[in-house]
């Protein structure tokens, strides 16, 4: 209601707000638990490799490049999709830019003893939805996130939102996401069939292993990784089939 009826910095933190308000009904309906903040420090400074220095094993390196590669499948989708959002056409110097910041991620949250990062998908509803479309208010978000990052209260804070209240934003956020996806295909020739059947077994696949995980569990483990992955399975088809269907026009 607020995203509909709001207007200017109220809507734009339309997320934000139903967060908190959530949250605070939550906390009165006792759903909510205060320990985790009043255990936390007020102040900490990360220690970099806290669990030691880093050991380079080729086994592990090959499957961190490979789970990389699926991430970067689905950061390439997120990239085109705001580059619609803000009415810019994504370039292959863009798309190369945007690999490389999360390369750089990825090895400082290896620095900083944390998960590596990645573009999360759902800040793609978050920008539709805030209207946000400028980088300098993301750049200072980093800037005040990182400074957040020093204080564990802040962070224990986020912890104590109740699953169901984050399930509520996270339904339209990633809502927005297919939403955005869906006005994407429209762009597409769907007379040709070609780019019919591309669709329709993409989508297919990327749903097929997602809702039926074990309909891969017959294949390697290593084959398993990527087959179990509904972006990666529906990118590889999608690629695959486009090319196939290519040479089938060249030679006629």
């Amino acid at each position: 209601m607020i995203n509909a009826w709001g207007k200017g910095f109220i809507r734009s933190i339309a997320i934000l707000i139903g967060l908190v308000a959530g949250t605070l009904l939550a906390g009165a309906l006792g759903m909510v638990s205060l320990a985790p903040v009043a255990a936390a420090s007020w102040f900490h400074v990360p220690t970099p490799f806290y669990f030691g220095v880093p050991h380079f094993e080729w086994s592990s390196i090959v499957t961190m490049i490979l789970i990389s590669m699926v991430s970067m499948v689905e950061s390439t989708g997120v990239f085109f999709a705001l580059g619609d959002i803000v009415g810019r056409e994504i370039k292959s110097d863009d798309l190369k830019r945007g690999y490389r910041a999360e390369g750089l991620a990825v090895m400082l949250g290896g620095v900083f003893n944390t998960f590596p990062y990645t573009t999360f998908s759902q800040n793609v509803g978050l920008v539709q939805l805030s209207g946000i479309k400028s980088r300098k208010p993301v750049i200072y978000s980093a800037f005040f996130l990182v400074l957040l990052g020093l204080l564990p209260k802040v962070g224990a804070l986020a912890t104590i939102i109740p699953s169901a209240v984050l399930g509520g934003a996270m339904v339209v956020m990633f809502g927005m996401v297919a939403v955005q996806g869906i006005r994407m295909l429209g762009t597409v020739d769907f007379h040709d069939d070609h780019n019919l059947l591309v669709a329709a077994i993409s989508i297919g696949l990327g749903l097929g292993v997602t809702v039926q995980p074990g309909i891969v569990q017959w294949l390697p483990k290593t084959v398993q990784m990527f087959a179990s992955s509904g972006i990666l399975m529906a990118s590889v088809s999608a690629v695959l089939l486009n090319w196939l269907f290519g040479l089938g026009h060249r030679h006629a």
